[in-house]
């Protein structure tokens, strides 16, 4: 990578990073609507990735978005459940019953309706679980209040993991990488820079506990559990990464969108992330503090 794709890259995390953050302190609706358009546009990028394959945009897109503002509406998976169900089942039978004449003969209908049924699960249903995260400290809180600065840690947590452990990824394997992690799916992984990923992820976990004390310790997540928090996020960041790598590799692209410069779609961004918060949800739900 140049300088000048490296400059772009740091040009966009000083402008993105600082929005985010604000974001997640917000939250209510002005998250839930961010992470909605995050979604709808993941998933255009991803439906271009399905090369000889017609998806069903529109209805994929607004179902995926729809997904993200059900469970800001409805923020616990019990709660959501039934009308994102509802949502996908709808996507189903519509898209489905449009394949009679939109897809048929030879418009591949069994490929077109499943992959317009994956933007909605892989992008819509993943990111979702940040808004179950955001709204976790009303299950351990006695009065049931959401505190902003507390609520805000348990979402962060994923965030700053995978920020970081990218990040370290990224510098160390460019530096010192030389075997690759997966060679077929991903070249650019190094083993060098998988462990760099895993330090760096461990270590915000960490930090983000050691910041967070009135919510986690109320949570039961101490340092040490941060730790194994985001060593597992480590682990799990590029997994997620990879996955998505091989779809694009299938479509013979290198990135899956170019808004964002130097970090190609926003589907690049945001695919480690999709693994990380279903992930981090289980792990809270294991230590009993998801309801």
């Amino acid at each position: 990578m140049g300088g000048g794709e490296l400059k772009r890259r740091v040009a966009v995390a000083v402008v993105g990073i600082p929005l985010v953050l604000a974001a997640l302190l917000v939250g209510g609706w002005l998250l839930g609507s961010v992470l909605a358009v995050v979604a709808v546009i993941a998933t255009v990028e991803l439906f271009r990735l399905a090369h000889g394959v017609r998806p069903y945009v529109v209805p994929g897109t607004l179902a995926a978005g729809m997904i993200v503002l059900l469970a800001t509406a409805y923020p616990t998976p019990v709660r959501a459940a039934v009308p994102m169900l509802a949502v996908l089942l709808i996507l189903v039978l519509v898209t489905l019953a449009f394949s009679i004449w939109l897809r048929w003969p030879d418009g591949q209908p069994l490929e077109a309706v499943a992959v317009t049924l994956l933007g909605p699960l892989y992008l819509g249903c993943t990111l979702a679980f940040a808004m179950f995260l955001r709204h976790l400290p009303a299950s351990v809180s006695d009065s049931g209040a959401v505190e902003r600065w507390q609520a805000t840690g348990f979402v962060l947590l994923p965030v700053a993991s995978i920020w970081v452990g990218d990040s370290a990824a990224y510098f160390a394997g460019r530096a010192w990488g030389r075997r690759r992690l997966f060679p077929a799916a991903s070249p650019g992984k190094t083993v060098v820079g998988g462990v760099a990923g895993l330090a760096g992820s461990t270590a915000a976990g960490a930090l983000i506990a050691a910041l967070m004390p009135s919510a986690f310790q109320e949570a039961a997540v101490s340092v040490t559990t941060g730790a194994l928090i985001g060593a597992l996020l480590g682990v799990v960041a590029p997994i997620g990464d990879a996955a998505k790598s091989v779809l694009k590799r299938e479509a013979g692209v290198k990135d899956s969108g170019r808004l964002l410069p130097g970090h190609g779609g926003f589907l690049d961004r945001v695919d480690s992330l999709l693994f990380a918060f279903p992930v981090t949800y289980a792990v809270f739900l294991l230590l009993g503090v998801a309801p």
